[in-house]
């Protein structure tokens, strides 16, 4: 699995895990009962998988839509 993208903001994540999977992109969110359990430190981020054979695909996807910016990069 590639982390695709590491955030906070719950509404972000919820948008592009929508988006991948309109483009039947399967993807995972990791964490997510972790980042709920913090309540709004903020210091336990979700992270947002797919797999490697989708990275190049997702990628672009999020570019495309304009949340290249939320891109994990390395």
């Amino acid at each position: 699995m590639h982390e695709l993208v590491r955030t906070n903001d719950a509404v972000l994540i919820t948008a592009i895990e929508a988006l991948l999977k309109s483009a039947e992109i399967p993807c995972y969110v990791a964490d997510q009962n972790m980042s709920v359990m913090e309540g709004s430190l903020g210091f336990l981020p979700r992270r947002l998988l797919v797999a490697e054979d989708d990275k190049e695909d997702a990628e672009k996807l999020l570019e495309e839509a304009g949340y290249g910016y939320a891109l994990k990069s390395g």
